[in-house]
């Protein structure tokens, strides 16, 4: 009997594949109130930034099927809202996992260890027997709900946190905007798509990122010349590149990536994706404060690490700062009767769990299983971008050397791109020479990717012995 803590997203997905293939009894402890995680703390606004269809759970379709008609969205897949997402895992355990009677759920408990549990309502402790335990908590992830903001607010600063933005009742002088990443790109567009004048928001970027294009990921084969072509533009320009900077300037002249300004080099990357449209509305933010993280804010001043920025108490401060995952280090996935699972793939945490899950109830030895679940490292600065690649082509190529995984992922829902590409005619010539572009260029690619690697380890420490 596995014991899973805590139903995060990443634990129920997990949960799901165990349940379809094995006989396995799971006991499921979370700290929140329904399963869903931080989407229980999610703010009103938030969707998804990539297609419904690649998220959720492997068994139950979370996406409608259909695309956006209006919005910055516009022509893609559909994006699911916060609250769709909520309704759709209270769904998966009410009618998915408990009506099966090999699961049971105990909310508002916090996991003590060694199969120790309390509830924090009755206090009452439970101690059970598990086989397995997994350990859905490593991925720490922090939200605006539930952050405490790395600066001080003097008595007289207006502030708040993203989830309040919807009560404002009264119009500020302007607004600013603490954050560069998802969470602050979110709250800018929310801004913009509700009638704010761009030049009534300045936006404090610590640091610029990379982003994503989401018309590269979409999984209907109506896209296949943008999602697979994107695959092979990718491989293509590593293969190609001469050094790190070349690189990154090759992947935006294929629009693999894309960046905020032209002309400021990115150094982060937390693989946001945004669409062409929501782009042009970021770029319509012409106070973009490029001075470091924001150390304290006063009534009059915002100080930060590389200067400061007037303000006043007519403003309102909205804290964005929150970074989605807080634990960078990896260790590996199964080690004796503890499963902690992690991302295998880039950009997919669920497909991931309920990869490792299937990986769980398929192999039997720990190195078998270790060998095949390799953890993607998150990224963090631009050049972990580089280590990322590297992780999910070594899964990629050890997946395909195993029928049984290779018929697994095209059977997955969450896996998306192995059945649009067995589901293409071979006389679709232009999708067949896509496909070719990508197998002639995918180990050349992989050869230039640990060559940067490699360098990128010599100057870390040449840097330390310094």
């Amino acid at each position: 009997m596995p014991i899973v803590d805590t139903p995060a997203l990443l634990a129920i997905a997990f949960v799901d594949v165990l349940l379809e293939e094995t006989d396995a009894n799971i006991i499921m402890v979370d700290k929140h109130h329904k399963p869903g995680g931080h989407w229980n703390l999610a703010y009103p606004f938030v969707t998804l930034h990539q297609p419904s269809a690649y998220y959720g759970v492997s068994s139950c379709e979370l996406s409608k099927g259909r695309k956006d008609q209006v919005g910055l969205n516009k022509g893609l897949n559909d994006l699911a809202t916060g609250a769709e997402i909520s309704a759709y895992f209270d769904d998966v355990m009410r009618h998915r996992f408990l009506p099966t009677g090999r699961v049971q759920y105990f909310p508002m408990c916090d996991y003590l260890g060694d199969g120790r549990f309390q509830s924090c309502l009755t206090g009452e402790t439970y101690q059970v027997s598990a086989g397995k335990t997994v350990d859905a908590t490593y991925l720490k992830t922090s939200v605006p709900a539930n952050h405490t903001p790395g600066f001080s607010i003097a008595p007289g600063v207006r502030s708040m946190p993203l989830n309040d933005l919807p009560t404002v009742s009264e119009p500020p002088v302007g607004f600013v905007v603490i954050g560069g990443g998802k969470t602050g790109i979110d709250a800018c567009l929310w801004l913009l798509e509700n009638g704010v004048d761009p030049d009534r928001i300045q936006w404090i970027v610590s640091r610029d990122a990379w982003l994503l294009d989401r018309r590269n990921t979409q999984p209907t084969e109506e896209f296949f010349e943008y999602t697979i072509g994107a695959m092979a533009n990718q491989f293509e320009a590593i293969a190609r590149s001469e050094s790190i900077p070349d690189l990154f300037d090759r992947l935006e002249a294929v629009g693999v990536l894309l960046r905020l300004d032209p002309t400021v080099r990115p150094s982060m990357f937390h693989g946001a994706t945004v669409s062409q449209d929501e782009l042009a509305q970021l770029r319509r933010i012409r106070q973009v404060v490029r001075l470091g993280r924001v150390t304290a804010l006063e009534p009059d001043c915002i100080h930060l690490e590389q200067g400061r920025l007037d303000t006043s108490p007519d403003h309102l401060h909205i804290d964005c700062s929150a970074s989605a995952i807080s634990n960078l280090e990896t260790r590996p996935i199964f080690a004796g009767d503890l499963i902690t699972p992690q991302t295998v793939r880039s950009y997919q945490p669920v497909f991931s769990a309920a990869f490792i899950a299937h990986i769980e109830a398929a192999y039997g030895k720990e190195s078998d299983k270790n060998r095949l679940c390799g953890v993607v490292p998150l990224p963090n600065h631009d050049t972990d971008w580089i280590r990322m690649m590297i992780g999910m082509m070594m899964n990629q190529y050890q997946w395909s050397q195993h029928k049984e995984i290779r018929q697994w992922l095209v059977n997955n829902r969450l896996d998306g791109m192995s059945r649009m590409i067995r589901d293409i005619d071979r006389s679709d010539l232009a999708k067949q020479d896509i496909l070719k572009r990508v197998r002639d260029s995918a180990m050349p690619a992989m050869a230039k990717l640990q060559a940067y690697a490699a360098d990128i380890r010599s100057q870390n420490q040449a840097s330390q012995e310094a």
